[in-house]
């Protein structure tokens, strides 16, 4: 299984790196084949301009889509961005990892969406959800809050945990074709005892020594 691991986080020794660190290690050694995209790491450009482009369409007026078209018919995509379009399409399985800031994921995360989920070549047409580029392949969000668990249920303090990733479930991975799997939480890191997120690592490495064989949740449409 070729994993692609997206990694949201700006500090590398961090309770995030270390989740997915935890994956990489925990996939590679049950031999699967594991891509990281550490976007710090990288310096990766959230926002999308004209740089997604080595080529123009249009060079007057900048409409993204269209220069997403074009740039798939042409394969004229900066460097960056083809590099993570092709991680994307080659993998089974991809997980993101991040924090949940502000009900959503980091800035960083987002502008990688929209750089790489291209039109075109991602999606478009008959290329949507059941129908997309990543039909068959699966997606999970393993993200981290800073309130307890307790603040993430109906009538919470913060409201359904499910009902806040639902935009990111359906709007994002499904629209492009992935079966989404239930999402590894960890709720507040940063008060947990040093042994507390030892257990919780060691948990993530074993629910991910039978992630390839577990079945999509149900997300629902709007």
């Amino acid at each position: 299984m070729k994993v692609l691991i997206v990694l949201a986080h700006p500090e590398p020794h961090g309770f995030n790196a270390a989740m997915a660190e935890t994956a990489r290690a925990t996939l590679t050694k049950a031999g699967h084949d594991v891509t990281v995209s550490d976007l710090y790491a990288l310096g990766f450009e959230p926002r999308s301009s004209r740089a997604n482009f080595s080529d123009r369409a249009d060079p007057d007026y900048f409409k993204p889509q269209i220069e997403e078209m074009h740039a798939s018919g042409t394969g004229g995509f900066a460097a960056d961005v083809e590099r993570e379009i092709v991680r994307l399409e080659a993998c089974d399985l991809m997980i993101w990892q991040f924090p949940l800031w502000w009900f959503g994921v980091p800035a960083i995360l987002k502008g990688w969406v929209d750089r790489v989920f291209v039109m075109g070549r991602v999606y478009g047409g008959p290329k949507i959800y059941a129908g997309g580029l990543k039909a068959g392949a699966k997606a999970v969000l393993s993200l981290t809050t800073g309130g307890p668990a307790g603040a993430y249920v109906p009538g919470g303090f913060n409201g359904d945990l499910m009902g806040v990733l639902r935009p990111i479930h359906r709007g994002m991975l499904q629209f492009v074709g992935f079966d989404v799997l239930a999402p590894q939480v960890v709720y507040g890191p940063a008060r947990m005892s040093p042994e507390d997120r030892t257990m919780a690592l060691d948990a993530w490495a074993t629910r991910l020594i039978g992630i390839a064989d577990e079945g999509a949740i149900e997300v629902g449409s709007y």
